[in-house]
């Protein structure tokens, strides 16, 4: 098994509705995401992947979807208001957790033909949360 990973930086602003603790509150992110690409076999270049394949699809998409957006829940009261100003956001179905973000990710690499396996988003130096492609038992 062979792996690849690339390391993304970007930031984005959030907050968490229905939650009890200061990320209720509007505040921002420097984070980083690691992208995890993994094959059997090596391709014609002896490569799992180009690295800047990675990061034309996944750091593309990031750029233009996320990086300084505040990225909120459908039914956050901030929503209209910031659009109203012609603010950057980003809208998602439920909380904008940093597993959420990592869903995302994920999603987007897959949906774009990566064979990723694993998306970890670094929300500060020591608070991270990864998803990966369910293990088969």
């Amino acid at each position: 098994m062979y792996s690849v990973t690339k390391r993304i930086d970007f930031c984005y602003g959030h907050r968490l509705l229905d939650y009890d603790g200061i990320c209720k509150h509007p505040h921002g992110h420097n984070a980083t995401a690691e992208i995890e690409v993994r094959t059997d076999l090596l391709d014609s270049r002896n490569m799992v992947c180009d690295f800047s394949d990675i990061k034309r699809i996944v750091k593309g998409w990031v750029d233009r979807e996320l990086d300084h957006k505040m990225v909120l829940r459908h039914d956050d009261p901030l929503v209209a208001p910031l659009q109203q100003l012609g603010e950057p956001i980003f809208i998602v179905d439920s909380n904008p957790t940093v597993e959420r973000i990592a869903r995302l990710i994920f999603d987007h690499a897959r949906q774009e033909g990566l064979a990723v396996v694993r998306v970890t988003v670094w929300e500060t130096p020591t608070s991270w949360a990864t998803y990966g492609e369910p293990v088969e038992q």
